[in-house]
């Protein structure tokens, strides 16, 4: 019975703890505040390890979606979940950095229970996404997804949080209105918004007439940039990713935390589940389209970086950044590229969730992110400055962390399908040590003179905690890569067989009708 329903136990263990808290605890006083963070802690502990479980029993070798659930569900729809290869990961990257953000805002003193809560529905929602094996549940888990990330920078940000929160709900909102119109089209086309099913559909390729243009590819073209749409600005892509600086620069530490470390991956993960997979003909056509747009935006926005003043702002471009590479690695459509995006995606989730920590710490203490505000940490905040040194070298991609496993991956798998683009996005490892290592010089090394650090106190027990599993993750996965690749490989093989035999089918019959038929 268990483990049946185990993947429901993951998800809703988080929301159950919600209802919990909003139900039945009651006051605002210190002992409240203090139950409200326990709980909290206690349902993402719950659900990391009920995921635990899931990911002792999955076998890499079974590219079929396993630990499936299937059951009616409301107006005729069913309630379908399920994870393969690509999927289990997401949801154990999930369920291990939950418990380390829920620590992270220990601090946090107002609407304490509220904050708590929209971090468990959030991640109730998040987990949903990489379950999901029906259209509408997918939407709702998706979409649902903006509610608590805006009202946690809405409420619990900066100066300026109402017009980061707006920003980052209309860009995320309207990019998403296309997607449920292709769902609407899938289904009318399919007769069924089982995705299991959708896999294995062929959506017509025949050249069709939309607003006076012939589209090549047909209807997967159409369906392929709707989806596109919504996934591009969640990632986000070059040029809809000016929500994110905003959205980074006002959420709280812990809501910087999730945003960068799982939300981001939201895109990647749909680009993965339905515009490759699904949508194989119109993905070729366009991939040069999608390669050189990652490639502008790994150089447009590495250059960005290098010229903020803000702490945070910088390390929100560097994700833009990154994320150019998952883009490249996924449309490359070869194995290295996709086995690299996918690898990407997992360790810039330990990564770029440290390194908004290690702002959190400081901003804590001085409360600014103005990097022209600090200088020489070192002298007061020894093993600050070693985690930092370690995520920002990891940011960077040395080899023996995990982020140059992901880097090198995509590169290899860009090279393989267009030279000039691998070329131009290679030039992005350089300017991210440039932005990286200027940004820790600044803030870490050198004499210290500012008279208001000089009593400035080294982490505390609790903040050097958090840093271990992500240290630990860092290091491990960048010294055995393997232990991501062996999950994911098969199930990435499988997906790119298909493609492949599409593309190939219909490259034949169009040199078939080219030639007459003949």
């Amino acid at each position: 019975m268990f483990l049946d329903n185990l993947l429901s136990i993951i998800i809703f263990i988080p929301l159950i703890a919600a209802a919990i808290l909003g139900l039945f605890l009651r006051g605002d006083d210190e002992a409240a505040q203090n139950n409200a963070k326990y709980v909290a802690l206690a349902a993402t502990l719950a659900s990391l390890l009920a995921s635990l479980f899931l990911l002792a029993g999955f076998d890499p070798d079974d590219t079929a979606f396993q630990f499936v659930e299937e059951g009616d569900w409301i107006l005729g729809l069913t309630y379908k979940l399920g994870v393969d290869g690509i999927s289990v990961l997401f949801v154990m990257l999930t369920t291990f950095l939950m418990p380390i953000t829920i620590l992270s805002c220990w601090d946090v003193t107002h609407r304490v229970k509220e904050y708590m809560i929209a971090f468990l529905v959030l991640e109730t929602l998040m987990l949903g996404v990489f379950c999901a094996l029906d259209l509408v549940l997918f939407y709702l888990f998706f979409e649902g997804g903006l509610i608590p990330m805006f009202l946690i920078i809405g409420i619990w940000g900066g100066a300026n949080r109402i017009y980061a929160s707006f920003k980052f709900f209309l860009y995320t909102f309207f990019g998403s209105v296309l997607m449920l119109v292709a769902m609407i089209a899938m289904y009318v086309d399919a007769g069924t918004t089982d995705i299991t099913a959708l896999l294995n559909h062929n959506f017509g390729t025949e050249t069709i007439e939309v607003l006076g243009f012939q589209v090549l590819g047909g209807l997967q073209t159409v369906l392929w940039l709707a989806f596109f749409a919504s996934f591009a600005v969640k990632m986000p892509m070059w040029p809809v990713h000016t929500w994110l600086p905003d959205a980074h620069v006002q959420a709280p530490t812990a809501g910087s935390v999730v945003l960068a470390a799982i939300l981001l991956k939201l895109g990647g993960y749909g680009f993965l589940r339905f515009n490759l997979p699904m949508f194989p003909v119109a993905s070729d056509l366009l991939a040069d389209f999608v390669l050189w747009i990652s490639a502008i935006a790994i150089v447009y926005t590495s250059l960005v970086a290098l010229m903020q003043e803000d702490m945070k702002k910088l390390i929100a471009y560097s994700s833009v950044a990154h994320m150019g590479f998952v883009t490249a690695g996924i449309f490359a459509a070869n194995q290295q590229g996709v086995d690299g995006a996918i690898f990407q995606m997992i360790s810039h989730g330990f990564i770029s969730g440290a390194l908004f920590l290690c702002v959190g710490v400081i901003y804590d203490r001085m409360h600014t992110r103005e990097i022209d505000a600090y200088g020489g940490l070192v002298n007061r905040m020894p093993a600050y400055a070693a985690v930092f040194m370690l995520f920002t070298m990891a940011n960077v991609g040395l080899p023996g962390t995990s982020g140059f496993v992901g880097e090198f991956l995509t590169l290899m798998g860009m090279f393989q399908a267009n030279t000039w683009v691998a070329a131009v996005a290679a030039t992005g490892v350089i300017l991210s040590a440039a932005y990286a290592l200027w940004l820790y010089r600044r803030v870490v090394m050198g004499d210290l003179i500012k008279e208001s650090l000089k009593s400035i106190t080294d982490m505390t027990t609790r903040e050097r905690a958090i840093f271990v599993p992500l240290i630990a993750m860092t290091l491990v996965l960048g010294i055995y890569p393997s232990l991501i690749t062996d999950v994911i490989g098969p199930s990435v093989s499988d997906l790119l067989d298909g493609y492949q035999t599409a593309v190939a089918d219909f490259s034949a019959t169009s040199q078939f009708a080219e030639a007459g038929g003949e």
